[in-house]
């Protein structure tokens, strides 16, 4: 590898695979919701800094409620991803290498309707200029707000949009 060159990206599952993971072929996983800690939140995060998911991973561990099940670096990696992990939760990173942030929330959403994608940036969402009304996004999260009582506040805003209240 050269100086400039950048590695090429790569997915990640957690080493050891999550309770629950569901075949793409096979009945959908309940949609987690806090009422039901038995269940736990699923969640992505796809970011390509490896800091920034290090965070995520450890406000996650120390979230009752909340399981992370796997990380990408790429749009194209996230959207891979979605329909193996089956997250109910995906923390986005807005500028990703290949397809934008943006352009992959559409893409999980429409894989997964029922999946809240958190957009996240270290820069503002007036100064990304992103619109509030973007198909597959439920919000925005500042990278620096990234603690645990933010998350859990955005996803019970969120979740009620993308729970079922219905039994299937």
């Amino acid at each position: 590898m050269r100086i400039g060159e950048r590695r090429p990206a790569r997915a990640g599952v957690l080493a050891t695979p999550p309770s629950g993971l569901v075949a793409p072929w096979a009945a959908p996983a309940p949609v987690a919701t806090l009422d039901t800690m038995n269940t736990p939140v699923r969640v992505l995060v796809v970011d390509d800094q490896r800091p920034f998911r290090a965070v995520a991973a450890a406000v996650l561990t120390r979230m009752p409620g909340f399981e992370l099940v796997g990380h990408a670096e790429t749009g194209e990696d996230a959207v891979a991803l979605a329909p193996v992990l089956r997250p109910d939760l995906v923390l986005m990173d807005v500028r990703l290498p290949g397809i934008s942030g943006v352009e992959a929330a559409g893409q999980v959403a429409a894989l997964l309707p029922r999946a809240v994608v958190l957009l996240c940036s270290s820069c503002s969402r007036e100064d990304l200029g992103i619109d509030s009304d973007l198909p597959g996004v439920a919000g925005y999260l500042h990278k620096e707000e990234l603690r645990a009582d933010v998350l859990r506040g955005l996803w019970e805003r969120a979740a009620p949009a993308a729970v079922d209240p219905t039994p299937s």
